[in-house]
């Protein structure tokens, strides 16, 4: 069993990532933390859980994470960067949901999130976590950056008719929508 953490558990990301986690077969939640629920009983907050955890929420730390194999952030941009580099230190796999390492240009993040990279170093370390792309690079990666709803919808869609020469990648249009 992967002892796993997830840092943010209380956001709409951070349970279901909880859900999927709790019935992985190969995986042990060995942290969740929550800065507001921080000693609340994982399943005492979502009941559907109850009977698969056996967790409470901890305040998010490096020290609450390190028995963890892998970290997940499911938690706001600008969190993950600023943990990610002691958590890699200790040889803690890091899984940011977030955007913090999306982009490799630390100048265009700045641009885009209106505030300096924490950590812009690891940019070029960061793997894009798009399996269908990356299979084997994520396999062995340190930092998977995941892309998120839209990028990944755009990207599915559109892969199989760029690999067979279908569409022209330099006339590509997407207006993406979200009904949440």
């Amino acid at each position: 069993m992967i002892p796993v953490g997830i840092v943010g558990g209380t956001g709409y990301t951070g349970v279901e990532l909880l859900r999927i986690l709790a019935l992985h077969p190969s995986d042990r939640i060995a942290a969740v933390t929550s800065r507001s629920d921080a000693g609340c009983r994982v399943d005492a907050a979502y009941p559907n859980l109850r009977g698969f955890m056996d967790a409470s929420f901890v305040e998010p730390s490096v020290e609450a994470l390190a028995d963890c194999e892998a970290v997940f952030f499911a938690t706001p941009n600008g969190t993950c960067m600023r943990m990610a580099p002691a958590l890699l230190d200790r040889g803690i796999k890091v899984i940011d949901l977030a955007a913090d390492f999306r982009l490799a240009d630390a100048a265009v993040w700045t641009l885009w999130y209106g505030e300096p990279h924490a950590c812009p170093d690891l940019l070029a370390e960061a793997v894009y976590g798009l399996p269908e792309i990356n299979r084997e690079a994520v396999r062995g990666a340190r930092l998977v950056a995941c892309p998120g709803c839209y990028p990944t919808s755009v990207q599915l869609g559109l892969l199989p008719l760029l690999e067979k020469g279908l569409i022209s990648a330099g006339r590509i249009i997407a207006d993406v929508k979200s009904g949440v």
